[in-house]
């Protein structure tokens, strides 16, 4: 009489096939909650560390406390809640997917560099973390132009004219975004920057006085300001852009549509 073999304590078969409602639920748990891009996930994994365990101490405290404290968990978090707004403030700054996406690994290097100067409280960590971007798109602008100034003394290569911009259609949106972008970059230094704060990331007053360390006062005043400037200013802007795409004006009338190649004898003759 033949045996059967016995099967491995603790599994009373073969694992059943995943329905197609948890397979379901699986993807679209994939789908609502995607993974940022590669090169900004590299900040959350500064200390080198693996999934942390939190206490019940530890979710009692406040994100400020954690973060003083250097828990991991707790800058994972922070990337989580703040990432895509400060690469959106980044980007409205520089105009430029890459140097967006630098700025905003700077901003999170040095959040986790600074942590221990964050004070303890229980208020919201994100004006803080606006400020450092702050600093981090102003040094980033001084390095630009320190580029440029450099560049500017070697001479000018001999370059092939690229006809590619001439012959592309223009894009409304793109032209007053940047429009709006040389506005800005016209304001004074203090006024652009409480202006991105409040306008471009929708920070309140009070936040904004606190990431650049000014009182409450001031940022209403340069607030204002800028905004009465920046309406001169883009108008400005877009005047010159409607110069520089129209056409140049014919030297004198075409007929039939066609350049004559040669001049007529009667023509030589006047």
């Amino acid at each position: 009489m033949r045996h059967r073999p016995r099967r491995a304590p603790g599994r009373s078969g073969p694992r059943a096939p995943r329905s197609r409602a948890s397979v379901e639920r699986v993807v679209d748990t994939g789908l609502r909650h995607p993974r940022p891009p590669s090169r900004l996930v590299a900040v959350t994994h500064l200390t080198g560390t693996g999934p942390v365990q939190l206490t019940s101490t530890c979710v009692k405290q406040s994100l400020r406390a954690r973060l003083r404290a250097g828990d991991p968990e707790a800058f994972r978090q922070l990337y989580q809640d703040l990432g895509q707004a400060i690469y959106a403030h980044a980007y409205r700054a520089t105009g430029d997917w890459s140097a967006a996406e630098d700025a905003v690994s700077l901003t999170f290097l040095e959040v986790w560099r600074l942590r221990e100067r964050l004070e303890t409280g229980d208020e919201s960590v994100r004006p803080w973390v606006y400020g450092i971007a702050t600093n981090v798109l102003r040094n980033r602008g001084r390095a630009a132009r320190r580029h440029q100034q450099t560049l500017a003394r070697f001479p000018t290569p001999q370059t092939v004219p690229d006809f590619a911009d001439e012959v592309a259609e223009r894009i409304d949106d793109s032209e007053r975004l940047a429009a709006a972008r040389a506005a800005v970059a016209r304001l004074r230094r203090p006024d652009r920057d409480v202006f991105m704060l409040c306008v471009w990331s929708d920070l309140s007053y009070t936040a904004a006085a606190e990431a650049l360390g000014i009182p409450l006062g001031t940022v209403r005043s340069r607030l204002s300001r800028a905004r009465a400037r920046l309406l001169r200013l883009t108008e400005q802007e877009l005047r010159r852009a409607q110069k520089r795409a129209e056409p140049p004006a014919p030297v004198r009338q075409i007929q039939g549509d066609r350049t004559p190649a040669v001049r007529s004898i009667q023509e030589k003759a006047r």
